[in-house]
């Protein structure tokens, strides 16, 4: 029995017959009429965004002691959280940037934050990493606010996040879980979904419990109401057998993402052969990445105000301004402490970095700390072995940052372009930056083509670099430099 009031389903259903509307309006507030929307005309990113949308989150929905809607069953709850803190080393600014990082973290992952607190100590304590009397406050404060999730700034390990789960009475989860349920909603190709999944499980193999004797029950008699056929006998726990199948599936992950692997060296490989340059943009998460990529490429990616909207990576290739072919790659978004998790799943798509000619490291320049930002991004960048790699710094969102710190940022990173990807500012002097960094064919050469050898000349537009170019009676006279093989061919045309 409820104090809910009468419930009518069809005056219910009626109430939301303009809700299609609405959900388009979500996509595009100031956009055209919905009914002038033509789908086939959006690009992909757009199409990916409508679709991201189209499903959103509601806060203030509870199914406990109360009668709801069918459509309101439909929409997820939003869950109510409270972030929690330990401040160690840096200074209170340090520690209020990274409250308000995981706080655009959590409201990403799909929660709604209630209540942040942070505690001073020299190292997190090992039981609770918050000490006993922080515990007994939090307490009193996940009473008083409803939440039903604590989520905690730091890699916990197993016990600390099962007593504080023992104390608390609701979930736990940290940083790096946190991180993980972003990347499993957003990952969208078959190699990001198996990155994202073989990461999760092995998060998830040293974090296995259950309630009480659960996971420690053994199997009895001939197996009967155990594993029965393939388990390892009556001895073998639960706990023992869920680790043998997620341990089964991670190396079933880890031959299919050796598979995909080929298949991109294969084409990098094709790409080497034919000397095209390669760019990656790499950077923090949310510093304007992908909408860099869409003003050099036109290559229509999804762009959101939000973390790590993007996961799998793009290659479009595009040319300079004589002509020459170059591929541009976006990546994955990195973040202050990335899981290492994620760095070992997405090696093989981090290793395009460190295989490229130049890395575009973007930086947001609005960001309370964008030398934070680049200092954690070249951590990350250390470990895929890609530092050696020459680098362009590109400070973003010019249009929103302050001026002081992008001088400050400027005496910092003498190699920088100042742009901003939305208003178009500077773009120009970006894509002259980088074809100035693409590397030089090695080889000088002199040549008078044949005008039936068209294919030659185009090559050398393509993959060279044309110096002077004279039409003669007898052929092209043609003087640039070129890769080693194309120059061989042209030796067949001498002067």
């Amino acid at each position: 029995m409820t104090n809910a009031p009468d419930f009518n389903l069809a005056d219910s259903l009626d109430a939301t017959d303009d809700w299609d509307d609405d959900a388009i309006d979500l996509v595009s507030p100031d956009g055209p009429d919905p009914e002038e929307i033509d789908l086939d005309e959006l690009t992909t990113g757009e199409q990916d965004l409508a679709a991201r949308h189209a499903l959103r989150r509601v806060a203030g929905l509870r199914t406990e002691l109360e009668d709801i809607t069918e459509v309101e069953y439909r929409q997820l709850r939003l869950e109510r959280v409270i972030l929690v803190g330990v401040w160690t080393s840096g200074t209170v600014q340090d520690a209020e940037n990274s409250m308000a990082e995981l706080a655009l973290l959590a409201e990403t992952a799909g929660s709604e934050v209630l209540d942040a607190i942070y505690q001073r100590r020299q190292t997190p304590d090992p039981a609770t990493f918050i000490g006993r009397g922080k515990v007994d406050g939090l307490l009193e404060i996940v009473q008083a606010s409803g939440a039903d999730t604590v989520i905690l700034d730091g890699d916990l390990a197993p016990s600390q996040l099962r007593n504080l789960e023992d104390k608390l009475k609701v979930k736990a989860i940290d940083r790096t879980g946190l991180i993980l349920d972003i990347f499993a909603q957003h990952a969208k190709s078959k190699e990001g979904q198996a990155q994202v999944e073989l990461a999760q499980l092995n998060y998830m193999k040293q974090r296995l419990r259950g309630w009480g004797g659960n996971l420690s029950r053994q199997a009895g008699g001939r197996v009967s109401g155990g594993e029965g056929i393939g388990g390892r006998g009556p001895g073998e726990t639960k706990i023992e057998t869920d680790r043998r199948r997620i341990n089964t599936k991670i190396a079933k992950l880890r031959r299919e993402l050796k598979e995909m692997k080929g298949t991109r060296e294969t084409k990098r490989q094709e790409r080497q052969r034919n000397h095209i340059p390669s760019v990656s943009i790499a950077g923090y998460t949310n510093a304007g990445k992908s909408s860099l990529l869409n003003r050099l490429t036109d290559a229509g990616v999804l762009v959101e105000d939000s973390l790590f909207a993007t996961l799998d990576p793009t290659t479009r290739r595009t040319t300079t301004t004589d002509g020459r072919i170059y591929t541009v790659s976006d990546t994955v978004g990195f973040v202050r402490h990335l899981p290492h998790q994620l760095i070992e799943a997405f090696r093989s798509t981090l290793e395009e970095v460190a295989d490229s000619d130049l890395i575009v490291h973007v930086v947001d320049g609005s960001h309370p700390d964008p030398e934070g930002q680049l200092a954690a991004v070249r951590e990350v960048l250390a470990d895929i072995h890609a530092s050696k790699v020459p680098e362009l710094v590109v400070v973003n969102k010019a249009d929103a940052a302050d001026p002081m710190v992008i001088a400050r940022l400027r005496a910092r990173e003498p190699h920088t372009v100042v742009v901003s990807a939305k208003t178009g500012e500077g773009i120009e002097d970006m894509i002259a930056a980088i074809e100035a960094e693409l590397p030089r064919p090695s080889v000088e050469f002199e040549a008078l083509l044949p005008y039936e050898r068209g294919d030659l000349l185009n090559r050398l537009h393509q993959q060279g670099e044309i110096a002077s170019m004279e039409h003669t009676g007898d052929g092209t006279l043609v003087k640039g430099r070129a890769n080693a093989d194309l120059a061989s061919e042209l030796e067949a045309y001498p002067i």
